[in-house]
């Protein structure tokens, strides 16, 4: 089994900080580094979002316009964990935020589109106070 589950959300207010982390367990692990990992967010009523992709085997960093420069993604193939440091956060980041694993076939490409990724943690919330 394949399991992907987030942690580090809840209430911050605007201008604030929070590091969301999402730990692998099951196949997954065996090659952590080779998985693009991504991160997205879904607000209520809206679509769920592309925020941040880490590209495998160090194939480099990609962010939304809207969290670039605030956002940064990183992963602790060790940990077997990647991670979401968000910075200056904004209310209307509020949202709830979930990590994903990429198929391993799309090799980085459409990193940005939720469809090529195949398992998915839970989500944890993230709400931004004004």
């Amino acid at each position: 089994q394949v399991q992907l589950v987030e942690s580090g959300g809840g209430l911050v207010q605007a201008g604030g900080s929070l590091r969301l982390s999402c730990a692998a367990s099951g196949r997954i692990i065996s090659t952590f580094s080779s998985y693009t990992m991504g991160w997205f967010r879904q607000a209520p009523g809206q679509e769920r979002e592309f925020v941040a992709a880490d590209i495998w085997s160090g194939g480099g960093t990609y962010y939304a316009d809207s969290v670039k420069g605030r956002f940064t993604i990183s992963r602790d193939n060790a940990k077997n964990t990647v991670y979401l440091q968000m910075n200056s956060l904004k209310p209307e980041d509020t949202a709830v935020y979930s990590c994903a694993a990429q198929v391993q076939s799309w090799r980085g490409s459409a990193y940005s589109n939720s469809r090529s990724y195949g398992v998915w943690g839970q989500g944890t919330q993230v709400t931004v106070s004004s």
